[in-house]
């Protein structure tokens, strides 16, 4: 699975937004500063998370984003979708939209399960990553040295 810079932007765009949560709105150049993220392009992606219904915003000198819903409803993989679309796609495709036959028909239910381990795993809440408090399976898969390894 690839994360582009867009979605990991949104993502931390997200997390900051969610450690403030009870701060008042923050500005959009105040997040691109703390997270070494192009303003421009952040504003954009602030702007479709605000289409999508994760963030709201308000102009002026008092104004800013903040989330939409408390960070312990905002998943990770909600931020994804948001800004990127499906989390698993097979050429474009969602999995449940393809067939296949012969020796590769027992390919659907493995991109199924890729699927649902994705969503497993980002399924985490804003909340828990902005305190630092990943589930336990989330925190055995990383513990692993496995996982810090590239085949």
């Amino acid at each position: 699975m690839r994360i582009s810079a867009r979605a990991d932007y949104a993502v931390r765009a997200a997390l900051q937004l969610a450690a403030a949560q009870d701060a008042g709105p923050l500005k959009a150049e105040a997040i691109a500063e703390v997270q070494g993220i192009s303003h421009k392009f952040l504003e954009g992606i602030l702007g479709d998370m605000r289409k999508g219904g994760l963030v709201q915003s308000q102009r002026g000198g008092n104004g800013g984003y903040w989330l939409a819903r408390p960070a312990e409803s905002i998943s990770v993989a909600d931020v994804i979708r948001c800004v990127e679309g499906p989390l698993v796609s097979v050429r474009g495709e969602r999995p449940p939209d393809l067939a296949y036959t012969g020796p590769a028909e027992s390919l659907l239910p493995l991109w199924i399960a890729l699927r649902a381990s994705v969503r497993e795993v980002l399924g985490v809440s804003l909340a828990e990553v902005a305190a630092a408090e990943l589930p336990a399976d989330i925190t055995a898969l990383a513990d692993d040295p496995e996982a810090w390894t590239n085949p």
